[in-house]
């Protein structure tokens, strides 16, 4: 008899540690708002496993990207880099995916996983992703292993010719198979020792045939104002990846308010076509830490949804205004006042936690309807160019 309450102790406990565990699961996700005519997804296209350099099994990542809340993940080892090929030998490059896939299959999950691979070159190109493929060993060509690593780092001009003619080819077979291609990490310092992207010759004529869509702006903790530059310059999608090698609860930090770099896709609906569709028309934002960077026709809509004004009152007795606003995402808004008004508390420049309401009231404004304008500065539309909210305030008579 005396057995049972402890029993009873120990199934509570356990109960309350898996509600508390899928709890923590769920406020991890990645929330955004949709906005006018599209939805909001969360999606990596860059990420890696131990079928290359990576240093967990594929089933990892899925289980990661289902708790990060990802509409798309996007398998893509190296191709010709693969340092544990004497452990876990794998001829088929798309081996990773298949485990993934299945894995996804089984367990029912929401994240949709998509076939890539990562070409793996000196610059130029340097490395390049190509993401919504149907079969990665089209891309790899066949060399030896000592051939190999003169393509990482070739020291004749017949080796760099190799090198560039062998990328060109494998960047025209994603091509040939409907892919979405880009330019990873290009401010990579390893590859631009001065940490500045800069086009080549060659990426110019990927671009300008058609062959290189978009550029990654974001690569795990780097920015790269250059690649934004790039992207915006030459009708490039602007992207955010996580690159992930190691654990994402090791590198972001998760339960500590950290998030994976993503890249937030405007989407007509929850589809690898769908999404890749966005990609292609540039519907996209990057989400490093606290930053949101994108074009402003894509960055716009999703600040205006995100921030809201959910309260508009005069104050009783004073001449005060009173105003909410309401952020419903996942970013933490930082805005500077740049329409001349003035607060009855808070200075200029403040912050609107996530999903959390900030409650202002207006000093000195006798109008009842005027417009209020913010910088916001944890965003960007250009390098070193902060967009502008306008919120349009109809404050009702005394």
């Amino acid at each position: 008899m005396k057995r049972r309450p402890v029993t009873w102790t120990l199934t509570l406990s356990v109960a309350v540690l898996a509600v508390t565990a899928a709890a923590r699961a769920q406020e991890r996700a990645i929330e955004f708002p949709d906005v006018d005519g599209y939805r909001t997804f969360a999606v990596d296209l860059h990420t890696h496993s131990v079928f290359s350099d990576g240093m967990v099994w594929p089933i990892i990542r899925m289980q990661e990207a289902e708790r990060d809340g990802l509409a798309l993940m996007a398998v893509t080892e190296h191709l010709e880099y693969q340092p544990r090929r004497e452990d876990i030998p794998h001829p088929d490059r798309n081996r990773s995916w298949v485990v993934a896939s299945e894995y996804a299959a089984a367990e029912e999950l929401d994240v949709i996983v998509v076939n890539g691979a990562e070409i793996t070159r000196s610059m130029p190109p340097g490395h390049v992703n190509a993401v919504f493929i149907t079969d990665a060993n089209a891309l790899l060509v066949q060399i030896g292993d000592a051939d190999y690593m003169t393509r990482l780092r070739p020291s004749t001009p017949e080796e760099q010719e190799a090198s560039e003619r062998e990328a060109l080819q494998a960047i025209a077979a994603a091509n040939g198979q409907n892919a979405f291609v880009f330019w990873n990490h290009p401010n990579w310092p390893r590859q631009r020792p001065d940490g500045v992207a800069r086009l080549t010759d060659m990426h110019r004529r990927l671009i300008a045939d058609g062959l290189l869509h978009g550029i990654e702006v974001s690569n795990g903790d780097f920015y790269s104002a250059e690649s934004l530059q790039i992207a915006l310059d030459n009708d490039l999608a602007i992207l955010g990846v996580s690159d992930i090698h190691g654990l994402i609860d090791w590198d972001y930090m998760p339960h500590a308010g950290g998030h994976r770099t993503v890249t937030l896709v405007f989407a007509e609906e929850r589809s690898a076509e769908s999404i890749q569709a966005a990609l292609q028309a540039n519907r996209t934002v990057a989400w490093q830490g606290n930053w949101l960077i994108g074009r402003e026709d894509a960055l716009m809509p999703l600040i205006e949804a995100s921030l809201r004004l959910t309260k508009v009152e005069r104050s009783q007795g004073d001449e005060l205004i009173d105003i909410r606003l309401s952020n419903v995402s996942d970013a933490a808004f930082d805005l500077r006042v740049t329409s001349g008004h003035r607060f009855n508390g808070p200075p200029s420049t403040m912050r609107v936690e996530p999903h959390s309401d900030l409650d202002l009231a207006i000093s000195g404004e006798a109008r009842s309807s005027f417009e209020m304008a913010f910088e916001v500065l944890n965003a960007f539309v250009a390098p070193e160019t902060h967009p502008t909210l306008r919120l349009a305030v109809e404050a009702p008579s005394q």
